[in-house]
């Protein structure tokens, strides 16, 4: 893309500053010394890990709040000084957007537009545009706390919309979306950058969506490590990025586990049954053995592969976080943890979950995959002992969930899309609370809580509110605390919504090591890269599995972007749209 230059800067920081004191005491800089340029009718991204200073950013540019030092100039005026005027001309989507669920889609948008001043003539306007951009033009008499996620997204983006804004704010507007919501918000924010020449600075946890910007800027603790041209950033790694096959026997995932502790390589990912990893340096032979087989270099670097050589630059590299258990699970019987038949829920007339069948194995890592509102969660509420069955069979570790849910509960460890913790709780209360409603006491209570310290690395934050935790240190306390019991079925409903690159290795080394040991994952992911850790996988929409296998059987199914190699993204919407396309209803439409 190239960025247009015939006007004035949209935003113009330098020197910015700004520091938060965390209830501890502690002061914490958010950005330090930032200085960056974001031009008219331009697309830029703003990536990081967690604490980068992304968010911090965009409220400074909103006027949310004002500079410790430097300058921010929005649309030519001093964000500090005049920050109504800049909220006067401008559309902001937080992460958590302000929609009242229990008001319509039309009366959302109303409010909105009465709050920002929007004129009746520019209602008329507006309104059928806004509907036809984001296909919610059927739905405006749906009540928004009933929309899928991703219909909730592009409904909070119509309402930042709903006074043309000159310039666009958007803090991870794709969070927590299916793939085929992410493709629908991403052709609406290209549309108003290309066609209606809106400037849009965006923050992401997808490094892909980076490569779709005009501009990159890479936070780090609050500083810049760089920014330019997404291509420009990629070619960092060039030189560096090869392909390795897992030898005999090993999976790509085990392979990966294996490269990441060595120390010349910067990153590893599993990709279409092989793993594409960065390596620093001079050719290592540790490598190639661990390989077995040929390294090829691979085709051409990615911004993501840019981005981790500038993480490890500064220091940060995907760690290679082994979880090891006090008791490993212990086989039973066929191996099977998990068989479900004919697997039925309604509520009321609607059918959530449409007899569904799959079985899992001891040790196995399942993915279930689906679009938002495509009955994923509700199966796993089911699976977890938290929502009785309708109709078909339930087993989950050798019980019946028909008849015995609040026993199979002690043999099964949740963590929920949202991270069940308790935000004003310090991380060891949390960690007290959960392992006393797990019925862990005395002695045993005492150990428990000290494996999960020493094990996830949380022993130095133990007297951190919960809510003041970084992502990736969230993510951490909520798979700790459903570890304290020791269950041999763990159930992962979207655990890395949102999280950085590096929270999101960090997550899937603690997973392989438990996999490893004999424990049981069944996970739901947006990040369809990440069903290429699954031995298997799922694909599910309006309550019907739609497609079964590995990830490699799946892949097959994929109708490939021409010039490039088919990837899980490629194939889960293959299969989505034509379901859809020859009548199956779609998630989220009844």
């Amino acid at each position: 893309m190239s960025v247009p230059v015939d006007r004035a800067p949209a935003i113009t920081a330098d020197g910015l500053r700004r520091t938060f004191r965390r209830d501890t005491g502690e002061t914490v800089v958010a950005l330090d010394g930032v200085a960056l340029r974001a031009e008219a009718g331009s697309l830029t991204a703003l990536v990081g890990p967690d604490g980068a200073g992304k968010t911090t950013f965009l409220r400074l540019a909103a006027g949310l709040m004002a500079p410790d030092a430097g300058t921010m100039t929005v649309l030519g005026i001093d964000a500090a000084h005049e920050p109504q005027r800049i909220q006067d001309r401008i559309g902001y989507m937080p992460q958590r957007f302000g929609l009242y669920e229990d008001l319509t889609v039309q009366e959302n948008l109303d409010l909105y537009a009465d709050l920002h001043g929007v004129s009746a003539a520019d209602k008329r306007r507006q309104y059928p545009r806004l509907m036809e951009m984001t296909a919610l033009g059927s739905f405006t008499k749906r009540l928004a706390g009933n929309l899928s996620g991703g219909m909730k997204q592009k409904l909070g983006l119509a309402c930042a919309l709903v006074r043309e804004p000159e310039l666009l704010l958007l803090d991870e507007p794709t969070a927590g979306v299916d793939p085929l919501s992410r493709q629908e918000l991403w052709q609406i924010i290209l549309h108003l950058v290309g066609e209606q020449r809106t400037t849009v600075v965006v923050s992401t946890a997808y490094l892909d969506e980076a490569e779709r910007c005009h501009r990159a800027v890479v936070l780090h603790q609050g500083k810049i490590l760089a920014q330019g041209a997404p291509d420009e950033i990629a070619r960092l790694a060039a030189g560096k990025v090869f392909l390795a096959d897992p030898p005999a026997g090993q999976s790509a995932r085990g392979l990966q586990a294996r490269l990441l502790g060595t120390p010349a390589i910067v990153d590893a990912v599993p990709e279409g049954g092989r793993v594409r990893f960065i390596r620093d340096g001079a050719a290592d032979a540790r490598v190639d053995a661990l390989a077995q087989v040929a390294v090829a270099p691979a085709p051409q670097p990615r911004f993501e592969d840019g981005f981790m050589m500038l993480l490890r630059r500064a220091g940060d590299r995907p760690p290679s976080a082994a979880v090891r258990l006090d008791r490993p699970p212990e086989r039973q019987g066929d191996g099977i943890v998990v068989d479900v038949r004919d697997l039925v829920r309604m509520f009321g007339r609607f059918t959530a979950v449409d007899h569904v069948s799959f079985e899992v194995r001891r040790g196995e890592l399942f993915g279930l995959l689906g679009p938002n509102g495509a009955g994923k969660t509700t199966t796993f509420r089911m699976l977890c002992g938290l929502l009785p069955v309708t109709g078909g069979t339930l087993r989950v570790a050798g019980v019946d969930l028909r008849r015995a849910r609040a026993s199979a509960r002690q043999r099964i460890g949740y963590l929920a899309q949202k991270f069940s913790l308790y935000g004003d709780l310090s991380v060891i209360e949390n960690l007290e609370f959960f392992a006393s409603a797990y019925g862990l006491r005395g002695d045993r209570k005492r150990a428990r809580i000290d494996w999960a310290l020493k094990q996830f690395e949380l022993a130095d934050l133990a007297r951190v509110r919960s809510r003041q935790l970084p992502g990736g240190y969230k993510q951490r306390l909520a798979m700790a605390s459903a570890l304290l019991h020791e269950p041999a079925l763990l159930f992962l409903d979207e655990p890395t919504s949102g999280a950085d690159p590096l929270a999101r290795r960090e997550f899937w080394q603690r997973i392989n090591a438990l996999t490893e040991q004999g424990v049981t994952a069944i996970v739901t992911t947006h990040f369809m890269e990440e069903a290429e850790y699954c031995d298997r996988v799922a694909i599910i929409d309006a309550g019907r599995i739609l497609a079964q296998g590995t990830p490699a059987e799946v892949r097959a199914r994929a109708r490939p972007q021409e010039g490039r190699e088919a990837t899980m993204e490629d194939a889960f919407i293959t299969i989505v749209e034509e379901a859809r396309a020859h009548g199956h209803p779609a998630a989220g439409a009844a």
